[in-house]
């Protein structure tokens, strides 16, 4: 049984390294002898990598966060907390809402500005290590451990999923919610950003530009059938988006109806005190009938009311995105449904399975590269070096455990992980079909899978995703950056508190900003330049031909015929 299991590692070893030789080829695309410099195609992804893992995490700590607090009843964030002096509710949640006070003051105890860090929460550092240290057990052993893990990180969200669909389906308005969610905005789809982010969605969805796709691939079977796995898993993960977004506009749509009949009802409830009327003279069905008839002949009382403008789809719009989406708008849905804390445990359980999984690939993106590159001691096992790994993105994690930490994870969220994906992908495909060619190309697919991709294939490569890609980041670059950028703060002493304000970035900020964006971006491109330039000044014989570059199949095949030759002359 141990022989056995020695054999196989060893085959699993053997093939990986085969793998990457050939990936190696690949991505030197500059004539760049392989394994002689380090490529900088992974040196850019490992930087991405390594950046969406450090503030991604953090959003596990949250969940867990939750988790933990979800056991009492009644939840946490279904009330206001009595103050200090026990004669009344907590000023800055009565004046907000139970989940937003204890978003903001309760989980994140927010400051009022970036610059502003408001000292490290004690609880946010222990659920940042236990999340980091739930990772490092999963990933131990790299691809071991974690493809076993996966097992129940992909499988157990679809259950929960389900539950919540059939669930959500009973709910008041759940209706409208799945409604809004098929309507097309012609605003939005004409907002260069909404495709920024769209695009951005797409690569996480598929890891792509972020090197753990690769490592993982690397263990595969050289001839595996990659065209059929790649149709696979975009069906795949297009129905699982759309299905996960049903869940959720379903439940979306039933807190958007309740605040839409309570708005209703206060409004209903002010007319009637008003005009002294008999309770059940107003109702929804006949509301607006009833106010445009009153305010044709009592204008003036009508206008110092000031009554809440009413609007099924502007409560349906609110806070649906980013971070507000799970923490504000599902936890005030969960404290409206019965036995709220047992929807609260599934759903935290299903976003901890979601963020887990995801980190695989985001770690693996890391620790692959940096083995890779010899970063540690060949002599380090697998566990020290992903111990190591996890421990020091554990300790620069640390930024967003403090008050303003969610402005800092925004920061992050903006800015290394939508443009730096961009350009790391437009790069390798621009060198994968044109610089390292698509016709070589096209040999190692035959080589693979035994055909030549069909036209689909070929007009993706070389015309419609990198149109695709530079159209998005032209428009973004035409729009996003001429403009003076903001962020979102929770600030109690605020005019228009509990609004969230819009305040401008401090200048410094700019220079972190470039260190996010500029650097990972930047050095695909600029080493490309390097390189070139480099090769061509220090040509000995400038009239020398260029060395042809062979395709990687014909690399593989000559190997393989060098081996058969040793073993015969062994033999």
């Amino acid at each position: 049984m141990e022989c056995r299991r020695i054999r196989k590692a060893i085959e699993r070893t053997e093939r990986r390294t085969k793998n990457l030789q050939r990936q190696l080829a690949v991505l030197h695309l500059l004539q760049v002898p392989a394994l002689q410099r380090p490529s900088i195609y992974r040196i850019a992804s490992m930087c991405v990598s390594f950046l969406v893992s450090l503030y991604y995490n953090t959003i596990i700590a949250w969940v867990m966060w939750y988790f933990f607090n979800s056991f009492q009843e009644p939840l946490p964030w279904s009330q206001c907390p009595i103050n200090a002096n026990r004669t009344g509710l907590v000023s800055e949640c009565e004046r907000s809402s139970p989940v937003d006070y204890f978003w903001y003051r309760e989980t994140l105890n927010t400051s009022v500005a970036i610059d502003e860090t408001g000292g490290l929460q004690w609880w946010m550092i222990l659920c940042l290590i236990s999340a980091w240290g739930v990772l490092y057990v999963c990933c131990i052993r790299g691809i071991e451990t974690t493809g076993k893990a996966v097992y129940v990180t992909s499988t157990l969200p679809y259950v929960v999923l389900t539950i919540f669909l059939i669930r959500g389906l009973t709910l008041k308005g759940s209706v409208d919610g799945i409604k809004f969610l098929f309507t097309p905005d012609l605003n939005e789809l004409a907002n260069p950003s909404t495709w920024l982010d769209a695009g951005a969605q797409v690569f996480y969805s598929f890891s792509l530009a972020f090197g753990g796709l690769i490592s993982f691939s690397s263990y595969n079977s050289v001839h595996n059938n990659c065209e059929q796995d790649a149709v696979i898993i975009s069906i795949i993960n297009a129905f699982t988006s759309i299905y996960a977004a049903t869940v959720i506009y379903s439940i979306i749509g039933f807190r958007a109806t309740e605040r839409f009949d309570d708005c209703l009802s206060g409004n209903i409830l002010t007319l009637l005190n008003t005009f002294d009327l008999p309770e059940g003279n107003i109702t929804q069905s006949n509301y607006q009938e009833v106010l445009h008839s009153l305010n044709s002949t009592n204008p003036d009382i009508i206008s110092n009311l000031h009554l809440k403008t009413c609007d099924l789809n502007s409560f349906l719009s609110e806070g649906v995105e980013g971070t507000g989406l799970a923490f504000i708008v599902f936890t005030e849905a969960i404290t409206k449904m019965p036995l709220s804390p047992l929807w609260s445990v599934l759903f935290f359980i299903m976003l901890f399975c979601l963020g887990l999984s995801s980190m695989f690939g985001n770690i693996e993106g890391v620790l692959v590269p940096l083995q890779d590159l010899k970063v540690f001691p060949k002599s380090w096992p697998k566990e020290v070096i992903s111990g190591v790994t996890c421990l020091v993105c554990c300790l620069v994690g640390l930024i967003f455990v403090q008050g303003s930490g969610n402005y800092w994870l925004a920061l992050f969220d903006s800015f290394a992980g939508s443009i730096p994906l961009l350009i790391v992908a437009f790069s390798e495909m621009i060198g994968v079909v044109y610089v390292y060619g698509i016709d070589r190309f096209n040999e190692d697919m035959i080589f693979m899978i035994g055909h030549k991709p069909n036209i689909f294939w070929q007009a993706t490569w070389r015309v419609i995703s990198p149109l695709i890609m530079l159209a998005i980041f032209i428009f973004y670059f035409s729009t996003i950056v001429t403009k003076e950028i903001f962020y979102i703060a929770w600030d109690p002493e605020s005019e228009n508190f509990p609004t969230l304000e819009k305040k401008p970035y401090p200048s410094w900020i700019y220079v972190i900003i470039f260190l996010l964006a500029g650097i990972p971006s930047l050095s695909v491109p600029g080493t490309a330049v390097f390189r070139a330039i480099r090769e061509y000044c220090c040509k000995k014989h400038p009239s020398a031909p260029v060395q042809e570059i062979d395709s990687v199949s014909y690399k593989v095949h000559i190997q393989d015929e060098e081996l058969k030759s040793q073993k015969v002359t062994e033999i």
